[in-house]
């Protein structure tokens, strides 16, 4: 059972049709906006809304955020990795894929699946030991990302980097080190970018596994951005070139 906090992943949990067993609402909320279209998803999927005292809200809140909204909801499942590619055999795009080297920070991860929700990627593969899962806090800060980005959860990146690559995906691993500028590489073909862990970056031998290693260029005194943020930059450039 997951608990689902805040009133869009709630709300985007509903819509996506999630199986969802009852939702708290905090007895003083205001009857408006948001909160009215949760009552309204619920009421046509039959969900059942008890409304509680703020106290039982924060206590069923790990994120401290729940914004006055829980839903107690089956566990999201993570797919496998094959299925990632019969997913991008329904898309009229080239396969574009995120890996996640061992992110361990739950907002970054809630951050990199919303953003990679709303610049098309197909699918994000994270590591399953190490590294963050979908907890509550990622999924409030991915903002209902969560509900519609396919995650598949496995046991070795470089392995499956492999596997990509068996399926003539190009694999690009973002790293302060790499030769390529990260805007110099051509997404339009079925690639996956590699983000690697904070503080840590990509591993030795998820790096050897890639075909290219670009880097994201700095002006300034930091020598390196936040991973969700790193994430960010090269998607859009992903979308900035599939567009044209």
């Amino acid at each position: 059972m997951d608990i689902i906090e805040g009133r869009n992943p709630v709300l985007e949990a509903l819509r996506a049709g999630r199986s969802i067993s009852k939702i708290l609402i905090e007895r003083n909320a205001q009857n408006q906006g948001s909160i009215v279209q949760i009552v309204e998803a619920a009421r046509d999927r039959r969900t059942p809304v008890e409304y509680v005292e703020r106290q039982v809200i924060e206590r069923q809140s790990t994120s401290g955020a729940a914004q006055g909204v829980v839903a107690f909801a089956a566990a999201k499942e993570y797919i496998d990795l094959d299925d990632l590619f019969v997913i991008s055999q329904q898309k009229s795009d080239p396969p574009l894929y995120l890996i996640l080297d061992g992110v361990e920070d739950p907002h970054n991860l809630g951050a990199i699946l919303r953003t990679a929700e709303a610049t098309g990627v197909h699918g994000v593969v994270i590591r399953e030991r190490r590294a963050v899962g979908l907890t509550p806090a990622a999924v409030k800060a991915s903002a209902g990302a969560a509900e519609y980005m396919p995650i598949a959860r496995v046991t070795n990146i470089s392995q499956s980097i492999v596997a990509l690559k068996k399926n003539n995906v190009w694999v690009v691993g973002i790293d302060m080190g790499g030769k390529w500028d990260y805007g110099e590489v051509d997404y339009k073909l079925p690639t996956a970018i590699v983000i690697g862990g904070e503080g840590k970056g990509l591993s030795e031998l998820v790096s050897k596994r890639c075909d290219y290693l670009a880097s994201i260029p700095m002006k300034g005194k930091i020598s390196s951005l936040n991973a969700s943020v790193a994430a960010a930059v090269v998607m859009y450039e992903a979308l900035r070139q599939r567009k044209k």
